[in-house]
């Protein structure tokens, strides 16, 4: 398979009481339902109220919908037969961390031993997606230009406005909770692969980290597989909106390639310019505005949305994903997860009203 643009998905999922509404930290059963019908396909993570799947490589994003509609109605299935529901959002809107219960294993047990409650209370839900490169060099280039974009795609994804049983005021609080941990949010720029592969070898010889893998920045050069790793964004709600937020990464990757295929250049911009937009997309999601550096102004999410589907015209019938890219307008249309979880609350001012709607809208597609 050319793997260059292939594309893999990762959503994490609540598994949810259906009396109490709460996190169930006991029902090891779905992770290991999962793992007899899926094998390596869905993983324990590091709170055992939590269950990962992933896809296998998918060529293109229609091969992406169906493996993705395929995990959740199967995991969906196993935890029903537990008496269970699966739910998915950045952030349970009233469980306590405190009350979780971490999963017995060496690697957890050494990162709980090591962040103390900045790991205990990571209990947190994201969307991990994987976009192909054909080599290391190319993927550091592409990975320092496409930083940028990376608050426009995560506030569309921001889906945890409650944490502990309160408002936040965040639209993604999630990313709020994930911040305590080190080696977090954007990445600095490298002028090189060999560059980025010193940093690691040397947090390595310094015992600061034992492998790449404890890089967790929201885009990541993957240190095993050949691929670009988006980790900013909260798990959505709807299968589509999953597939949306992986079709414009995978979109805004091939446009970078394609561009330096052309000798041009994109220009890169600093870490702390890309954190102010990281912030206002946590904060107000698609409802507010980000910065335009270029054009030194704050601009409306929908014009940038509308401006970022318009650089990645000329790739996406390539890449077989046009619709999928145009669902975001859809996003901004019916607000982001947050914003449809915060209506929910304010009609009802229940929390387990929120969670009924956060269940529903996961299973929304899967029929």
């Amino acid at each position: 398979m050319n793997k260059l643009f292939t594309i893999g998905i990762e959503e994490e999922f609540m598994i949810i009481d259906p009396v109490t509404r709460e996190l169930v930290s006991h029902m090891h059963e779905v992770v290991e339902g999962g793992i007899t019908l899926l094998n390596e396909q869905v993983k324990a993570e590091m709170h055992k109220a939590v269950v990962e799947v992933g896809t296998n490589i998918c060529h293109d994003v229609k091969e992406a919908r169906r493996e993705v509609k395929h995990l959740r109605s199967i995991i969906s299935g196993i935890a029903k037969k537990q008496n269970c529901l699966i739910g998915a959002a950045g952030a349970h809107p009233f469980s306590r961390w405190q009350d979780a219960i971490i999963t017995d294993h060496p690697r957890y047990q050494d990162i709980v031993n090591e962040m103390q409650d900045a790991a205990r209370s990571n209990l947190i839900f994201g969307l991990h997606v994987h976009v192909g490169i054909d080599n290391r060099q190319t993927g550091v280039q592409i990975m320092n230009a496409v930083r940028y974009f990376l608050p426009h795609i995560f506030a569309m994804s921001t889906n945890s406005p409650f944490w502990l049983g309160r408002n936040t005021g965040y639209k993604s609080y999630r990313t709020k909770v994930f911040d305590k941990f080190p080696r977090t949010g954007i990445p600095e720029n490298f002028t090189s692969a060999s560059e980025f592969d010193e940093y690691i070898a040397l947090l390595v010889k310094t015992n600061c980290i034992d492998n790449g893998k404890k890089i967790w920045w929201d885009l990541r050069l993957h240190p095993v597989y050949s691929t670009l790793e988006f980790r900013i964004c909260d798990v959505p709600m709807r299968l589509d909106e999953t597939i949306a937020l992986a079709a414009i990464m995978q979109a805004v990757v091939a446009k970078q390639h394609r561009l330096m295929q052309q000798n041009l250049t994109f220009r890169t911009y600093k870490r702390a310019l890309i954190n102010e937009n990281k912030w206002r997309a946590a904060r107000y999601g698609v409802e507010g505005k980000l910065i335009d550096f270029g054009k030194e102004a704050e601009v409306p999410f929908q014009s940038l949305l509308d401006e970022l589907i318009s650089f990645v015209d000329d790739v996406v019938d390539d890449l077989n994903c046009r619709d999928e890219v145009n669902y975001l307008h859809e996003i901004v249309k019916m607000g982001s997860g947050a914003d449809r979880q915060l209506k929910i609350y304010h009609q009802t001012n229940d929390l387990k009203k929120v969670v009924d709607y956060i269940v529903e809208e996961t299973n929304v597609g899967l029929d």
